[in-house]
This record gives C-alpha cells, sequence and structure tokens, in this order.
C-alpha cells in the first residue's frame, strides 16, 4: 500500500519557501519552468526558489546521478509540484521508496499560484527565444503559436561543413544552415556585413525573418561521429549569435537541439526543403554590432572597473596544458581574464547544458558567475579559442536578460597570434576562477 503524501495548502509552501533547507523540485516541462505558460496560466514561469527536475528524468536510469548532481540528497526536505497530480504523487512515492524521508506534495499551481499576483514567482527574462519541440511543431503545422508575431519564417539546420547531416534527417520544412557561410574559415571571426548580406538573403531571411536554429547531438542510427556532427548544436548557438549581431530581430534556438525533437515523438525527415531567397535584407547590417567586439576593446575591459572577460574554456587550456586545438600552436591565456569553466575540452559545455543538452537552470549559472564577480551591472565579453562556446556563455546571459554582454570574437587564436599581446599560463594569480 502507498504511504500517504503530506499536501501543502498554498500559504503553506508560501511559508515553507523561506526556509532555505529545504529544496522545491519543478517537475513540470523545462519550457514551462522558463516561462512559457504550456497551460494557459496567468503567469508562466516557476514558484520562486524551485530546481528544475523535469518528470520525464525520473524515467532515466541515472536519475540519482541527476539528483546528485542537483544537489537533492535523502537528508534534505522536499516539495514537489507539477501540472499534473498524478506525476507529483508518483515522484513522491518513488523518493519515498528511495530513502527521501521528508517529501510533501503542492497541487493548486494552476489553481491558485499562478493567478495569485503577491505570490512570488521567476522566469527566464528571453524564455520567447529558447523554443521548445512542440512550439516548433506548431510552427511547421500552420499555427500561430505564443511567440511567433510575424508572418516569415526560416528554421535552420546548423552544420559545420557537412551538409549530409541535414540529408541524414532534419526537422520538416527546415533548410541547412553551414556555419562556414557565418563565418571566416581562416579567422573564424563572423563574415563581413557584405558576406553575411548575401548569405542571409540566399536563405530567405530579412532583419523582420523569425529564425529558429538548431543542430543535431548524435545521429539516429547511433553510429560513429562524422564531420560536424558534434559541433551541431554548438554551432546552432554560433550561427544564432550571428544573425543577431547581423540584425535579425526574432532568432530562436530549440532548447537541446534535435534531441529533444526526437525526444518528444516527432518526425524527422530527408526531403530537401529549398530556401526562398529574398532581394532585400531591409535593415544596415550589422544592426547589433555591440554582440561582437575585437582586440580594442576586449584589452579595454581588461582595465575596466565595469566590465570583465572571462574565458569559456577548459581548466587545461586555461591553465596552459594545451591549446584545445590542433590549429592553434600556443597555449595559455589572456592575462586578467576570468575563467568561466565551460568544461572537459574544447568541444563540450557540460557546465552550462543539462545532461540532455538542455540549457541548465539559469539560476545555477547565474549563481557561479556571481560568486566570481561576472554580474550583470557590468559590461561582460565572453571568449573561447574561435568563439563558439563564447556565443553559447553569451546566449545564456542575453536569454537571462543581461544588457551588457558580448562574444569577443577574435578570442584565444586572434589574442595569442599577436606576438605583442600577453600570455599567462600556469595556476592564475592575476585571475578569479569559477
Amino acid at each position: 500500500m502507498a504511504e500517504q503524501i503530506k499536501e501543502l495548502t498554498t500559504k503553506e509552501l508560501a511559508d515553507w519557501i523561506q526556509q532555505p533547507e529545504g529544496i522545491l523540485l519543478d517537475i513540470r516541462p523545462l519550457a514551462a519552468y522558463n516561462g512559457w505558460p504550456l497551460k494557459d496560466e496567468p503567469r508562466g514561469g516557476h514558484i520562486k526558489g524551485a530546481t528544475a527536475i523535469p518528470f520525464k528524468w525520473a524515467q532515466y536510469i541515472d536519475f540519482k546521478d541527476i539528483m546528485d548532481n542537483k544537489g537533492i540528497t535523502p537528508e534534505k526536505t522536499l516539495v514537489i509540484y507539477d501540472y499534473e497530480r498524478e506525476n507529483t504523487e508518483w515522484l513522491a512515492q518513488k523518493l519515498k521508496g528511495s530513502g527521501f524521508e521528508n517529501v510533501s506534495v503542492y497541487h493548486k499551481f494552476l489553481e491558485e499560484w499562478s493567478p495569485g499576483q503577491n505570490l512570488p514567482m521567476e522566469r527566464l527574462e528571453r524564455y520567447r527565444q529558447l523554443v521548445y519541440p512542440e512550439w516548433v511543431h506548431g510552427l511547421i503545422s500552420g499555427e500561430k503559436p505564443l511567440g511567433f508575431e510575424g508572418n516569415d519564417y526560416v528554421i535552420c539546420h546548423s552544420h559545420y561543413g557537412y551538409e549530409q547531416d541535414y540529408h541524414d534527417g532534419h526537422i520538416p520544412g527546415a533548410i541547412p544552415l553551414n556555419t562556414n557561410d557565418l563565418e571566416s574559415t581562416e579567422t573564424w571571426n563572423r563574415r563581413s556585413p557584405e558576406e553575411l548580406e548575401e548569405t542571409l538573403l540566399k536563405h530567405g531571411i530579412s532583419h523582420d525573418t523569425t529564425v529558429v536554429v538548431y543542430g543535431r547531438f548524435s545521429h539516429p542510427d547511433n553510429r560513429d561521429p562524422y564531420p560536424g556532427q558534434a559541433a551541431g548544436h554548438l554551432g546552432a548557438i554560433r550561427c544564432a549569435a550571428i544573425l543577431m549581431y547581423a540584425g535579425v530581430k526574432d532568432v530562436k534556438v530549440l532548447n537541446g537541439g534535435l534531441s529533444t525533437w526526437y525526444e518528444d515523438g516527432f518526425e524527422t525527415t530527408t526531403e530537401e526543403t529549398k530556401p526562398m531567397p529574398k532581394e532585400s535584407f531591409g535593415a544596415n547590417i550589422p544592426g547589433r554590432p555591440e554582440i561582437f567586439i575585437d582586440t580594442p576593446k576586449a584589452k579595454e575591459l581588461l582595465q575596466s572597473d565595469n566590465g570583465e572577460l572571462v574565458s569559456i574554456r577548459s581548466w587545461e587550456e586555461f591553465i596552459g596544458n594545451v591549446s584545445g586545438y590542433n590549429y592553434i600552436e600556443k597555449t595559455g591565456r589572456i592575462p586578467g581574464a576570468i575563467f568561466g569553466n565551460c568544461g572537459s575540452d574544447a568541444y563540450h559545455m557540460e557546465n552550462y547544458r543539462n545532461f540532455d543538452h538542455t540549457m541548465r537552470e539559469f539560476h545555477e549559472i547565474e549563481a557561479n558567475w556571481k560568486e566570481n564577480g561576472i554580474t550583470p551591472d557590468k559590461h561582460i565579453a565572453f571568449y573561447c579559442g574561435t568563439g563558439w562556446r563564447g556565443s553559447e556563455a553569451f546566449m545564456n546571459a542575453w536569454l537571462m536578460g543581461w544588457p551588457r554582454v558580448s562574444v569577443y570574437d577574435g578570442g584565444w587564436f586572434e589574442w595569442s597570434s599577436d606576438p605583442a599581446n600577453p600570455i599567462a599560463a600556469g595556476e592564475p594569480t592575476e585571475a578569479r576562477t569559477v
């Protein structure tokens, strides 16, 4: 017989969330946590202070590891809430059976908490730019989903110089977008305004086109990685940053890339969609030049009290043990930069993503940054080797609504290519570390 689980009232939960030893688990989909009103609730987002543990994660064999990584251990007091009562009760019983003794549930989110204007909630500031599979499916099905306010859209399947990745299976209606068309294969910086305009018009993109970008993480038949595969989603975010820089007003990223599309049960196709070229972009390029900075501005930030240069690289790269790339010879770091810790190497961003490649809970990223003086009141410029990882960190901060964030486009590649630029290595003394 199932154990009786305590159900909290709205007043009891409002009092409970003030207790620092308790953890409130929001097990709704990540899109709902970030702000999408999936049940037409009057206020989208999550109860202030909640931790995101989507219900579907509880079905995975490594669920315990997921909980451990979030610091959710049996001695903690938990309260769980969801849209669906049965999901909440099921997970509460599962946790009870796994050694969690203090577990309660809350069932009045839709009826009382979301409508209650005085009850605290939070959301990702620009959540509408981080879309989810059902939203994209609605778009291609002819609906006009929340957050799509135009009449013209293009869905881009990002790849790095390997269009076969697109032909192996893509979201219906998507067109291929080669990252090499948006950045130079010599410097890896964004291309000139003239080159960008040519590429965008060829792909049917003007300044008022809604553009959804995504990439692939793993191949559907699980074969060995092929060129461009590992770069799929990271490349998509790089493309998104360059599109924003160019002046495309409404750029959206599919959270988790093609993996989430598959996981949510949607089909891909091998049927090619041809872009419908445009004659005019309709605005000057770049429309948002502040998104990228170059070396002179990076040097200014290093000397400023109101700015920081943040290295989104691995520790081994940061201390100079490796360059991270086979085409970059020099090792080390930019003196004075803060270590932003991407993850294990130059091709992964584990510290900015959940295990399923969706964007990590934004509160966690912001808390890590804050500990090291990376705060929204400063001009923050992220960099890596050649701009890809820096672009993903930038996208996190921009989605949070940070007002002055940029990518130092040249990164370590450009900085280390100039013998006049200083280089540091070894355990840092001049830089704070996350």
